[in-house]
């Protein structure tokens, strides 16, 4: 099967450990461009080195490379604001997007949980690196039990959030709790992220807090294990850090929720994760980036093969 061509904006280290996951591992995406607008930046000369047409032009600059109508999808790896305009052009291009910021124009996807429910999308939204570890154990919890309340906190290294992730720290939270109810099915979601300047840096670490009923232990540990396999699928360095721990609330000890104003009984079910980077890029503690990246390859894929799919029932028709 040939390769289908994408482009890729946002030269940092997402956008760079992207490119290298395309070049390296995926057998039906193609590198068509690398996009920056810092020509000393290292992705883009990194990208040359490797063959890859390369543009320091922004948007503007994609759009006037001579191989711009070969490209079928676009990663967008730069900001939530930038993202808007960018999504503006390129749709008018009839292009496909995949978004890596919190912008989420389009429908949030994470793979292993809602995968398969938005490839006919034009933009897809791979909600937040902590939202991408930690919605698939929240849906895991939901899928057996009512959930009620879920809260994750996503620590990553200071030295794997760039500069976008930096100015994106507010929609970084806004975005993951209203995924973590939109995909991981919580009646009330609640995000925090932390940037640990720890050295030597710390690997990726996220903690999912859920509040459930109706299910026994048994069963939702082994919802959650099921899904950390699936999670594993594309993320190989994603682990549990510990067994799953369970705490029983009863009308003695209810637990007040402030979040919801209400007191809780049941279920607090806590799950503590890791997750190590493939170091295609940087250091393996920057699982942050590795999970959004193999997250947008993994749902790019998808995309491709299903459009290779229906086009050959058409040609068959």
């Amino acid at each position: 099967m040939s390769k289908t061509k994408v482009a890729i904006i946002g030269s940092g280290n997402i956008g760079t450990d992207l490119m290298i996951k395309v070049l390296r591992l995926s057998d039906v995406l193609e590198m068509g461009a690398f996009v920056g607008i810092d020509p000393e930046s290292d992705g883009l000369k990194r990208a040359a080195r490797m063959g890859v047409p390369t543009t320091a032009e922004g948007i503007d600059g994609l759009v006037k490379m001579p191989n711009f109508s070969e490209i079928q999808v676009v990663f967008d790896a730069t900001s939530a604001g930038a993202h808007k305009k960018h999504d503006a052009i390129l749709q008018a291009h009839g292009k496909r997007v995949i978004d890596l910021t919190p912008a989420a124009i389009g429908p949030y996807t994470v793979p292993c949980v809602n995968g398969e429910a938005n490839l006919d999308a034009p933009n897809v939204n791979m909600v937040t690196c902590g939202g991408q570890a930690t919605i698939p154990i929240v849906a895991a919890v939901s899928a057996v039990a009512t959930l009620h309340y879920a809260e994750i906190v996503a620590s990553i290294s200071s030295r794997s959030a760039g500069p976008g992730t930096r100015a994106n720290i507010d929609e970084f939270t806004e975005t993951t709790s209203q995924a973590i109810e939109r995909v991981g099915g919580a009646k009330r979601g609640k995000a925090v992220i932390v940037l640990n300047p720890a050295e030597p840096p710390l690997i990726m670490r996220d903690t999912v807090y859920c509040l459930c009923e109706g299910a026994d232990e048994d069963t939702i540990e082994a919802s959650i294990q099921a899904t950390v396999e699936k999670v594993r699928a594309y993320v190989p360095g994603y682990r549990l850090k510990q067994r799953v721990q369970f705490h029983r609330y009863t009308k003695d000890n209810p637990l007040f929720i402030p979040e919801m104003d209400q007191t809780f009984i049941g279920m607090k079910v806590t799950v503590f994760l890791e997750v190590e980077g493939a170091a295609h890029y940087l250091p393996a503690y920057a699982g942050n980036l590795d999970i959004m990246t193999s997250a947008a390859m993994s749902t790019a894929e998808r995309i491709v093969r299903r459009q290779t799919h229906e086009n050959s029932k058409a040609e068959a028709l």
